[in-house]
Protein backbone atom coordinates (compact mmCIF):
# COMPACT_ATOMS: atom_id res chain seq x y z
CA UNK A 1 0.00 0.00 0.00
CA UNK A 2 1.34 3.00 -1.11
CA UNK A 3 2.46 5.00 2.31
CA UNK A 4 2.20 8.58 3.62
CA UNK A 5 5.54 9.62 1.51
CA UNK A 6 4.48 8.55 -2.14
CA UNK A 7 0.98 9.58 -1.90
CA UNK A 8 2.79 13.47 -0.42
CA UNK A 9 5.10 13.24 -3.72
CA UNK A 10 1.77 12.40 -6.26
CA UNK A 11 0.19 15.05 -5.00
CA UNK A 12 2.82 16.95 -6.02
CA UNK A 13 3.22 15.77 -9.47
CA UNK A 14 -0.01 16.18 -10.12
CA UNK A 15 0.01 20.08 -8.47
CA UNK A 16 2.24 20.98 -10.69
CA UNK A 17 0.91 19.67 -13.84
CA UNK A 18 -3.05 20.39 -13.24
CA UNK A 19 -2.89 23.18 -10.36
CA UNK A 20 -4.73 25.94 -11.90
CA UNK A 21 -5.60 24.42 -14.51
CA UNK A 22 -9.03 23.86 -16.33
CA UNK A 23 -10.03 20.31 -16.83
CA UNK A 24 -11.19 19.99 -20.51
CA UNK A 25 -12.08 16.14 -20.66
CA UNK A 26 -12.67 13.66 -18.22
CA UNK A 27 -13.49 10.00 -18.53
CA UNK A 28 -13.72 7.24 -16.12
CA UNK A 29 -14.96 3.54 -15.81
CA UNK A 30 -16.05 3.19 -12.33
CA UNK A 31 -20.09 2.55 -12.25
CA UNK A 32 -22.37 5.93 -11.56
CA UNK A 33 -18.79 8.23 -11.21
CA UNK A 34 -19.87 11.36 -12.87
CA UNK A 35 -16.72 12.16 -14.79
CA UNK A 36 -18.25 14.45 -17.48
CA UNK A 37 -19.42 16.66 -14.30
CA UNK A 38 -15.94 17.78 -14.40
CA UNK A 39 -15.38 18.90 -17.72
CA UNK A 40 -15.01 22.85 -16.87
CA UNK A 41 -13.81 22.88 -13.59
CA UNK A 42 -10.71 24.50 -12.62
CA UNK A 43 -8.26 22.38 -10.44
CA UNK A 44 -7.69 24.57 -7.66
CA UNK A 45 -5.44 22.52 -4.88
CA UNK A 46 -4.17 18.55 -4.75
CA UNK A 47 -3.44 18.01 -1.00
CA UNK A 48 -2.50 14.33 0.73
CA UNK A 49 -3.65 13.52 3.71
CA UNK A 50 -2.25 10.24 5.26
CA UNK A 51 -2.83 7.86 2.46
CA UNK A 52 -5.55 9.93 0.55
CA UNK A 53 -5.65 11.87 -2.16
CA UNK A 54 -7.63 15.38 -2.68
CA UNK A 55 -8.07 17.12 -5.72
CA UNK A 56 -9.55 20.14 -4.77
CA UNK A 57 -11.50 21.87 -7.43
CA UNK A 58 -13.70 24.99 -8.09
CA UNK A 59 -16.89 25.52 -6.50
CA UNK A 60 -16.09 22.96 -3.55
CA UNK A 61 -15.98 19.95 -4.67
CA UNK A 62 -13.36 17.66 -4.12
CA UNK A 63 -11.99 14.38 -6.20
CA UNK A 64 -10.91 12.30 -3.62
CA UNK A 65 -9.00 8.85 -4.18
CA UNK A 66 -7.62 5.99 -1.98
CA UNK A 67 -4.69 3.78 -3.87
CA UNK A 68 -4.64 0.67 -1.45
CA UNK A 69 -2.24 -2.29 -2.33
CA UNK A 70 -2.91 -1.19 -6.34
CA UNK A 71 -3.39 2.24 -7.50
CA UNK A 72 -1.62 5.20 -8.79
CA UNK A 73 -1.84 8.10 -10.38
CA UNK A 74 0.52 9.19 -13.83
CA UNK A 75 0.57 12.12 -15.74
CA UNK A 76 1.44 12.18 -19.40
CA UNK A 77 1.92 15.03 -22.06
CA UNK A 78 -1.51 14.67 -24.30
CA UNK A 79 0.34 12.80 -27.13
CA UNK A 80 2.09 10.17 -25.19
CA UNK A 81 1.33 6.76 -25.16
CA UNK A 82 0.69 4.92 -21.36
CA UNK A 83 3.10 3.05 -19.56
CA UNK A 84 -0.12 0.83 -18.34
CA UNK A 85 -2.89 -0.43 -20.83
CA UNK A 86 -5.98 1.30 -21.05
CA UNK A 87 -8.36 -1.48 -19.36
CA UNK A 88 -6.69 -0.70 -15.64
CA UNK A 89 -7.53 2.95 -16.25
CA UNK A 90 -10.26 3.95 -13.32
CA UNK A 91 -9.64 7.97 -14.26
CA UNK A 92 -8.52 9.82 -16.82
CA UNK A 93 -8.66 13.85 -16.40
CA UNK A 94 -7.59 16.30 -19.09
CA UNK A 95 -6.03 19.56 -18.47
CA UNK A 96 -4.98 20.45 -21.66
CA UNK A 97 -1.60 19.20 -23.00
CA UNK A 98 -1.60 16.90 -19.94
CA UNK A 99 -3.36 13.71 -18.78
CA UNK A 100 -3.73 12.33 -15.64
CA UNK A 101 -4.85 8.89 -15.36
CA UNK A 102 -5.75 6.99 -12.25
CA UNK A 103 -4.78 3.73 -12.56
CA UNK A 104 -6.28 0.47 -10.26
CA UNK A 105 -7.37 2.62 -7.55
CA UNK A 106 -10.32 1.07 -5.94
CA UNK A 107 -11.49 3.90 -4.28
CA UNK A 108 -12.70 6.97 -6.49
CA UNK A 109 -14.74 9.34 -5.49
CA UNK A 110 -16.56 12.86 -6.24
CA UNK A 111 -17.66 14.42 -2.92
CA UNK A 112 -20.18 17.19 -2.42
CA UNK A 113 -18.87 21.06 -1.12
CA UNK A 114 -18.38 20.57 2.43
CA UNK A 115 -19.05 17.12 2.89
CA UNK A 116 -15.49 16.26 3.35
CA UNK A 117 -15.86 16.24 7.03
CA UNK A 118 -18.90 14.23 7.50
CA UNK A 119 -16.96 11.40 5.02
CA UNK A 120 -16.74 7.90 7.17
CA UNK A 121 -13.19 7.56 6.68
CA UNK A 122 -11.60 11.11 5.90
CA UNK A 123 -13.46 12.65 8.68
CA UNK A 124 -11.70 9.99 11.53
CA UNK A 125 -8.57 10.71 9.97
CA UNK A 126 -6.04 11.38 12.83
CA UNK A 127 -3.59 13.96 12.09
CA UNK A 128 -1.10 14.04 9.05
CA UNK A 129 2.75 12.43 9.63
CA UNK A 130 3.58 14.66 7.01
CA UNK A 131 1.88 18.00 8.17
CA UNK A 132 4.62 21.07 8.96
CA UNK A 133 3.41 20.54 12.20
CA UNK A 134 1.91 17.27 14.04
CA UNK A 135 -0.51 17.93 16.06
CA UNK A 136 1.19 15.85 18.80
CA UNK A 137 -1.69 16.18 21.53
CA UNK A 138 -4.38 15.10 19.06
CA UNK A 139 -1.96 11.52 18.57
CA UNK A 140 -1.70 11.22 22.61
CA UNK A 141 -5.39 11.45 22.75
CA UNK A 142 -6.27 9.79 20.50
CA UNK A 143 -3.45 7.12 21.42
CA UNK A 144 -5.35 7.05 24.87
CA UNK A 145 -8.90 5.93 23.87
CA UNK A 146 -6.92 2.87 22.31
CA UNK A 147 -7.16 -0.63 24.25
CA UNK A 148 -3.52 -0.46 26.71
CA UNK A 149 -2.67 -3.69 25.65
CA UNK A 150 -2.87 -2.53 21.90
CA UNK A 151 0.86 -3.68 20.57
CA UNK A 152 2.88 -0.39 19.40
CA UNK A 153 2.92 -1.79 15.71
CA UNK A 154 -0.69 -1.88 15.09
CA UNK A 155 -0.60 1.49 16.93
CA UNK A 156 1.25 3.38 14.22
CA UNK A 157 -0.79 1.90 11.54
CA UNK A 158 -3.77 2.86 13.19
CA UNK A 159 -4.99 5.63 10.68
CA UNK A 160 -7.25 7.10 12.92
CA UNK A 161 -4.65 7.62 15.41
CA UNK A 162 -1.59 9.48 13.44
CA UNK A 163 -2.82 9.24 9.19
CA UNK A 164 0.28 8.24 6.94
CA UNK A 165 2.37 5.59 8.30
CA UNK A 166 2.37 2.53 6.90
CA UNK A 167 4.43 -0.89 7.20
CA UNK A 168 7.75 0.10 5.96
CA UNK A 169 8.25 3.27 8.08
CA UNK A 170 6.25 1.69 11.42
CA UNK A 171 9.06 -1.14 11.16
CA UNK A 172 12.05 1.03 10.66
CA UNK A 173 10.42 3.75 13.10
CA UNK A 174 10.14 1.38 15.44
CA UNK A 175 13.71 0.12 15.01
CA UNK A 176 15.43 3.69 15.34
CA UNK A 177 13.66 4.09 18.89
CA UNK A 178 14.52 0.53 20.08
CA UNK A 179 10.81 -0.34 20.46
CA UNK A 180 9.26 -3.56 19.75
CA UNK A 181 6.27 -4.44 17.60
CA UNK A 182 5.23 -6.05 20.14
CA UNK A 183 5.37 -3.22 23.33
CA UNK A 184 2.01 -2.90 24.69
CA UNK A 185 0.90 0.87 24.40
CA UNK A 186 0.50 1.64 27.63
CA UNK A 187 3.98 0.65 28.17
CA UNK A 188 4.67 4.00 26.54
CA UNK A 189 4.68 7.46 28.31
CA UNK A 190 3.63 10.75 26.18
CA UNK A 191 7.09 11.82 25.64
CA UNK A 192 8.03 8.12 24.25
CA UNK A 193 4.99 8.26 21.77
CA UNK A 194 5.85 11.65 20.80
CA UNK A 195 9.57 10.24 19.77
CA UNK A 196 7.92 7.71 17.92
CA UNK A 197 6.12 9.90 15.61
CA UNK A 198 8.77 12.46 15.25
CA UNK A 199 10.76 9.97 14.08
CA UNK A 200 8.06 8.96 11.69
CA UNK A 201 7.60 12.18 10.71
CA UNK A 202 11.34 12.85 9.75
CA UNK A 203 11.98 9.31 7.69
CA UNK A 204 9.01 9.97 5.63
CA UNK A 205 9.85 13.15 4.82
CA UNK A 206 13.29 12.83 3.81
CA UNK A 207 11.76 9.87 1.73
CA UNK A 208 9.12 12.07 0.21
CA UNK A 209 11.94 14.75 -0.95
CA UNK A 210 13.71 12.29 -2.28
CA UNK A 211 16.81 12.17 0.45
CA UNK A 212 16.80 8.60 1.67
CA UNK A 213 19.51 7.18 0.23
CA UNK A 214 20.15 4.06 2.80
CA UNK A 215 19.32 0.65 2.73
CA UNK A 216 15.94 -0.66 5.30
CA UNK A 217 17.45 -1.37 8.52
CA UNK A 218 14.54 -4.41 9.05
CA UNK A 219 12.24 -4.20 6.49
CA UNK A 220 12.49 -7.25 4.30
CA UNK A 221 15.30 -8.51 5.94
CA UNK A 222 14.22 -11.13 7.49
CA UNK A 223 17.26 -13.61 8.70
CA UNK A 224 19.67 -10.71 7.71
CA UNK A 225 22.12 -9.78 10.13
CA UNK A 226 21.11 -6.45 11.93
CA UNK A 227 23.16 -3.82 10.08
CA UNK A 228 23.71 -2.67 14.11
CA UNK A 229 24.13 -5.31 15.82
CA UNK A 230 24.66 -8.38 14.04
CA UNK A 231 21.52 -10.50 15.49
CA UNK A 232 19.31 -11.93 12.87
CA UNK A 233 16.40 -9.66 11.97
CA UNK A 234 12.78 -11.61 12.42
CA UNK A 235 9.27 -11.05 11.11
CA UNK A 236 6.00 -12.00 11.75
CA UNK A 237 2.53 -11.07 10.70
CA UNK A 238 0.81 -8.72 13.18
CA UNK A 239 -2.94 -7.33 13.86
CA UNK A 240 -6.10 -7.73 11.81
CA UNK A 241 -4.40 -6.50 8.94
CA UNK A 242 -1.98 -9.03 9.54
CA UNK A 243 0.91 -6.56 8.00
CA UNK A 244 4.03 -8.65 8.49
CA UNK A 245 6.18 -6.75 11.21
CA UNK A 246 9.91 -6.99 10.98
CA UNK A 247 12.50 -6.58 13.99
CA UNK A 248 15.66 -6.67 15.84
CA UNK A 249 15.23 -9.26 18.82
CA UNK A 250 18.92 -7.56 20.47
CA UNK A 251 17.94 -3.79 19.46
CA UNK A 252 14.39 -4.11 20.03
CA UNK A 253 13.64 -6.06 23.08
CA UNK A 254 10.11 -6.86 24.28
Amino acid sequence: MPEGDTIFRTAETLRRWLGGREITAARSRVYGFPALRLVGMRVDGVDARGKHLLIRLDGGHVLHTHLRMSGSWHVYPADRPWRRPESQARLVVQCGDRVAVCFNAPIVELLQPRTEGAHPSLGKLGPDVLADEVNLDEVRRRARIRPPELALGELLLDQQVVSGIGNIWRCETLFLEGRNPWTERQKLNDDDLDALVKTASTLMRRSALGGNGHDHWVYKRTGQPCRRCGTRIESRRQGEQARTAYWCPACQPL
